[in-house]
């Protein structure tokens, strides 16, 4: 292995332990300072939610839905942003945008919508579909490894009651398709 892959590997673990160190001081802010951010979050349809958009994939009900996050969060990070034909900061910000901003029209009502599985959802597939549309066998691999570790995922796409927001999880795989498709090879 060459210097520089060493040295673009090392920079995409810092940078995703970075990005999810991120989420835990936002969390301990919370709770320390006691400031109720969860409105931040995504409220469908209304004025206030739009910020969600920005601020909704930071914010977490608790430690327990952070730890759920934290993990493939993570490790979906690295294996994106250790490969530059993936366009990793063009590829988070289009699944970050387009994901926060599909919650907002198709989301619950009167719910709010916050957590980084949006993210998480968009991650996946992206890896997946961009891992055959790239056609090299690196990242055929790595797609077919992500949809062996977190494939089963998909399932929370489906419509289902309680405070999951699976319009999250549906915008985030929907963004992550469209990602892979429109910042594919050669864009």
């Amino acid at each position: 292995m060459t210097t520089k892959s060493q040295s673009e590997l090392v920079d995409a673990l810092v940078t995703s332990l970075l990005m999810v160190g991120l989420l835990f001081l936002v969390l301990a802010a919370e709770v320390v300072f006691r400031l109720p951010l969860n409105h931040y979050g995504i409220v469908p349809r209304t004025q206030m939610g739009l910020t969600g958009i920005l601020f909704s994939p930071l914010l977490h009900a608790n430690l327990n839905h952070l730890l759920a996050n934290a993990i493939p969060l993570f490790v979906l990070l690295f294996i994106l942003l250790s490969d530059r034909q993936y366009h990793p900061f063009r590829t988070l910000a289009l699944i970050w945008m387009a994901s926060g901003f599909g919650t907002w029209l198709i989301g619950r009502g009167h719910a709010v919508h916050i957590g980084a599985s949006s993210i998480i959802f968009g991650l996946a597939a992206f890896l997946i579909v961009a891992g055959f549309l790239i056609k090299s066998w690196r990242s055929a691999a790595l797609a077919i490894i992500v949809f062996l570790c977190y494939g089963g995922i998909f399932y929370g796409v489906l419509p289902q009651a309680g405070p999951i927001s699976w319009e999250g999880h549906l915008c985030g795989a929907v963004a992550g398709v469209w990602a892979a498709k429109s910042l594919g090879p050669g864009t």
